[in-house]
C-alpha cells in the first residue's frame, strides 16, 4: 500500500509527503513496535502491525532520523548487526526489543542468531549454526520462502538470503516483528514476583531493559573508554620495563624477570609458568603446598623473600602478558579509547561482559583512565545490593527492614548477635550455598532471623539438584537441565545423577541473576537521561556505572545517577520495602573516584 495517499490534507501523487509523517499517519507512534531490517548498499525495510515499507536509499542515515523522531520501539533481531548502522547514522534510539537479548529472557536460549531465536519462539528444537557459505546438503530446495515446511527458517535465508532484496528484507522484518509478539505474549503470561504489582508485569519491563542494555553494549563498545596514551605508557614503562625493541629484547626482559625470583631459590631453574614446576620449586624452602594459588601463597610472603618475589612476579607477568605493550596497541586506538566487545549477558545469570581488559583492568593501570580536558568521570557503585536483592526477591520482610539502613550488615549483626564482619560473612555464605565455616554459628541463626530468604534459597538448591529449570524474579529463564554454565553432575554413592554444584549455582544465580537485571535496568535509565546533559555512560562494572560528563555538568549526573537507582526500584522492587543504596564520587581520573 502508497502510504504517501493516506495521508489526509489533498496531497497529490507527485506530492513528497516526509516518511516520519507517512508513518504517523499510519499509526506509528511512541513505544509502537517498529521492526527494522538494514541492507547495506540497497535501504532498509520498515513492518509494524499489518504495514510494511521499503526505503531504496544506499545512505539511509537521513531516513531513519527522521524515523527515529517518532520514538518508535524499533525491534530488531540483534543490535549487534542493526544497532550498529543506527549508531553509524548517528542515531541513539531512546527504546528498543532486541528479539536476541529477550530470547535468552524468555527462553534461555545461548545463541542470538535468527534461526535459535526463530526456534524458541515456536517450541521448535534448536537448529544447528548456519554458517555464511553453504553447500548443497545445506540448500533449501522446496521453494516455500524463509519458512521451511518443518517450521525452522531457511537455511539460505539464515545464511543472507534475506539481503537479496528490499523486498526480502520486508518479509524478514514482518517475520521479526512476529517473533516479538510471540516473546511479548509470553513475558505477559508470567507470574508478576512484586508484592505490588503495577499496571505493566515485570517480566515485560525486564524484556524492555535487557533490550536496552544489548543496545547499550553496542554503544560501549563504539564509544569506548578514555584512556590518556601517554599515562598508561608511562605506567608500563614503569611496571614492566619499556618497550621492546623486537622480539628478543621481550625475550631478555621476561628471563630478567624470571631471574629476580629464582635467585632465591637454590637449585637448576624452573618455568615459573608451570604450576607443578613451581610446587617444586617451594619444596626447596620447606614450604609443601598442595597447589600454588595466590591466596595460599600469601601468607608466607611475610617470611619468605622467595614467595614475596613470586608473587610480585606475577603481577608484573600479568601486566606484561595480558596488559602490556601489545595490550596498549591492539585495543587503545589513536583517539584515545579503549575498546574492546561487549555482551549484555554473559551464559550464566545474564551479567554484563567485556573483553579487552574492560572488565579485568589492574588497579596500577587505572590512573591512565583519564577525562578528557573539560570533562570528570562520575562514579556510582551499588552498595550492598546482593543481599538487598535477597530481601526484595524473597519477601522477608526481616531482611528488608535491615535494608533501610546505609548499612545493611549493622542489623543483621543485632539480629544475629555476632560482630558486623561475621554477619557479613554470614549472608555471603547463605547466598552462595557455604554450610560452615568462620561465621557457622551466625549462618545457622539465619534461618531464625531470615527465614523466607532462607526458604527461598533452599529452594532454589533444591531445583538446580533436581535438575529443575527456574526463572529469576525478572523473569529470566535459567535452563539447569543441560546447561553449558555448568560442569557435569557427580555421580553419588546410589548411582543417581545428583549435582550439588548445580544446586549452588542455581541458590547464587537466581540472586545474581535478579542482580544483574536490576543494574542493567538501573544503567539503561541512566543511559536515556545522560544524553541530554551531553554525557556518555563509559563503563559498566558489575554494580558499577561510569560515567563521563562536562565537568559543569557533575552535579547533574551525580543527581541524575541516584534519581534512576530510586525510579528503577520504585518499579522493580515495587511494594517490598527494601531501600537500594549508591555511593557516589567525581574525580578526573578512574582511579581517584575509588
Amino acid at each position: 500500500m502508497n502510504l504517501a495517499k493516506r495521508v489526509a490534507g489533498g496531497v497529490g501523487e507527485d506530492e513528497a509527503v516526509p516518511l516520519a509523517d507517512e508513518l504517523a499517519a499510519a499509526g506509528v507512534g511512541v513505544g509502537t513496535p517498529l521492526a527494522v531490517v538494514i541492507v547495506p548498499g540497497k535501504g532498509l525495510a520498515l513492518a509494524w502491525e499489518q504495514e510494511g515499507r521499503t526505503i531504496e536509499d544506499p545512505y539511509p542515515a537521513k531516513v531513519v532520523r527522521d524515523v527515529a523522531a517518532l520514538n518508535p520501539r524499533w525491534t530488531w533481531w540483534s543490535a549487534r548487526e542493526t544497532a550498529t548502522a543506527l549508531i553509524a547514522a548517528q542515531v541513539r534510539p531512546r527504546t528498543c526489543w532486541d528479539l536476541a537479548a529477550v530470547g535468552r529472557l524468555a527462553h534461555g536460549i545461548r545463541r542470538g542468531d535468527p534461526g535459535a531465536i526463530w526456534a524458541a519462539g515456536h517450541g521448535l528444537p534448536e537448529p544447528p549454526v548456519v554458517g555464511p557459505r553453504l553447500d548443497l546438503l545445506d540448500l533449501d530446495t522446496d521453494g516455500t520462502g524463509p519458512v521451511r515446511p518443518d517450521g525452522q527458517l531457511s537455511r539460505e535465508w539464515l545464511a543472507g538470503a534475506w539481503s537479496s532484496t528490499l523486498p526480502a528484507a520486508l518479509t524478514w522484518a514482518r517475520l521479526a516483528l512476529g517473533v516479538q509478539c510471540t516473546q511479548e505474549a509470553l513475558l505477559r503470561e508470567l507470574p508478576d514476583p512484586r508484592t505490588a504489582p503495577r499496571q505493566l508485569p515485570l517480566a515485560l519491563l525486564t524484556a524492555r531493559a535487557e533490550s536496552a542494555a544489548a543496545l547499550l553494549a553496542v554503544e560501549l563498545e563504539h564509544d569506548g573508554l578514555p584512556v590518556d596514551r601517554a599515562v598508561a605508557a608511562r605506567l608500563l614503562d614503569r611496571l614492566i620495563g619499556p618497550r621492546p625493541a623486537d622480539a628478543a629484547a621481550a625475550a631478555e626482559q621476561r628471563r630478567q624477570r624470571d631471574a629476580a625470583v629464582l635467585q632465591h631459590f637454590p637449585g637448576p631453574p624452573i618455568d615459573l609458568r608451570h604450576p607443578l614446576q613451581v610446587r617444586g620449586l617451594l619444596a626447596r624452602i620447606g614450604l609443601d603446598l598442595p597447589d600454588t594459588r595466590s591466596w595460599r601463597l600469601e601468607p608466607h610472603a611475610g617470611t619468605s623473600p622467595g614467595v614475596a618475589a613470586l608473587l610480585a612476579w606475577r603481577k608484573a607477568e600479568r601486566l606484561a602478558t595480558t596488559y602490556g605493550w601489545g595490550w596498549l596497541d591492539r585495543h587503545v586506538s589513536a583517539d584515545g579509547r579503549l575498546r574492546g566487545a561487549w555482551g549484555a549477558a554473559d551464559a550464566a545469570a545474564g551479567r554484563m561482559t567485556a573483553q579487552a581488559g574492560l572488565h579485568n583492568l589492574p588497579g596500577e593501570l587505572r590512573p591512565a583512565i583519564i577525562a578528557a580536558p573539560g570533562w570528570v568521570f562520575v562514579r556510582a557503585d551499588l552498595g550492598q545490593v546482593e543481599p538487598r536483592v535477597l530481601a526484595a526477591v524473597s519477601g522477608d520482610l526481616g531482611l528488608a527492614r535491615a535494608a533501610q539502613e546505609d548499612d545493611l550488615y549493622a542489623p543483621v549483626a543485632a539480629q544475629l548477635r555476632c560482630d558486623r564482619p561475621t554477619a557479613k560473612i554470614a549472608v555471603l555464605a547463605a547466598m552462595y550455598g557455604q554450610t560452615s565455616g568462620a561465621a557457622g554459628a551466625a549462618l545457622r541463626d539465619m534461618d531464625r532471623a531470615y527465614p523466607s530468604a532462607m526458604a527461598y534459597l533452599r529452594a532454589a538448591e533444591a531445583a538446580g539438584m533436581a535438575g529443575t529449570d527456574l526463572r529469576t524474579y525478572g523473569g529470566r529463564l535459567l535452563r539447569l537441565t543441560a546447561s553449558p554454565a555448568l560442569p557435569e553432575p557427580e555421580e553419588d554413592a546410589t548411582h543417581q545423577r545428583a549435582s550439588p554444584t548445580h544446586g549452588r549455582f542455581a541458590r547464587n544465580a537466581v540472586v545474581q541473576g535478579a542482580a544483574a537485571e536490576l543494574f542493567k535496568a538501573w544503567a539503561v535509565t541512566v543511559r536515556d537521561g545522560i544524553g541530554t546533559g551531553g554525557g556518555e555512560v563509559v563503563l559498566c562494572l558489575h554494580d558499577e556505572l561510569l560515567l563521563h560528563v562536562p565537568r559543569d555538568g557533575a552535579e547533574q549526573a551525580a543527581a541524575l545517577l541516584r534519581d534512576a537507582l530510586a525510579a528503577t526500584a520504585d518499579w522493580w522492587a515495587a511494594g517490598s520495602r527494601v531501600r537500594f543504596v549508591a555511593e557516589v564520587s567525581t574525580a578526573d581520573s578512574w582511579a581517584d573516584t575509588h
